[in-house]
């Protein structure tokens, strides 16, 4: 038997939350649930599930320039990198389209989908496919366009970082502390050290929380 596929919900309307809910296959298990940013993050870094049902805009992203499930994507996923994040909006606004693709979700769909098209969606998100509705592609085709500039300025930062430091760079990106990188590098951590000061030098970056954000923008954990 196929196992099922774990899910959170992470929407602000509880009305939809429970409608979504009754409506996704049978194959599909809701581990968790969450109405903002600070319990969406909780709930996906203590349940680790296959895929993330996330609401573009949601409360609680702490007036910064994000919206909620940008804010969502960024704290939650240097934390529990595994988790993949399939994006359910009203919206179906370039903008925010393109916004929550940047972040790190691998699709986005409409609140008009079914369950059944919601629950093939993630299932196709959980095995690395990228999913949209068909309108929304466009959009990102478009942008992705647009960002092939900011990989070739990727590429060339990246280029600036040895091979070692670009290893030593994604584990602590991804939150290994210095004995963990050493250990599964098997170097010292006094190399390690070295090593994370060099990056931060050439990236032009001062702390391990930039560090993070700097790799999860760019895709690199």
């Amino acid at each position: 038997m196929t196992a099922p596929l774990r899910i959170v919900i992470v929407d602000d309307h509880s009305i939809f939350r429970s409608g979504l809910r009754a409506d996704l296959d049978p194959s599909v298990e809701v581990v968790g649930e969450a109405a903002d940013v600070a319990s969406a993050v909780e709930t996906i870094v203590r349940t680790v599930p296959d895929v993330v049902l996330l609401d573009v805009h949601l409360p609680g992203a702490d007036g910064t320039a994000a919206t909620g499930g940008e804010a969502v994507l960024q704290q939650a996923l240097p934390l529990a990198p595994s988790v993949r994040y399939l994006a359910l909006s009203v919206s179906d606004a370039a903008e925010d389209v393109v916004r929550v693709i940047r972040a790190g979700a691998r699709g986005y769909i409409t609140k008009g989908a079914s369950g059944a098209e919601v629950s093939g969606g993630a299932r196709a998100v959980a095995g690395g496919d990228a999913v949209f509705s068909p309108r929304l592609a466009g959009f990102v085709l478009d942008a992705f366009g647009a960002m092939s500039g900011e990989t070739a300025a990727t590429d060339a930062e990246l280029d600036r970082l040895s091979t070692r430091e670009q290893e030593v760079m994604r584990l602590i990106a991804r939150g290994y502390a210095y004995k963990e990188v050493a250990a599964e590098l098997f170097i010292s951590v006094k190399t390690v050290e070295s090593h994370v000061s060099a990056v931060l030098r050439k990236l032009q970056l001062s702390s391990r929380h930039e560090l993070t954000a700097w790799a999860t923008a760019r895709k690199l954990l």
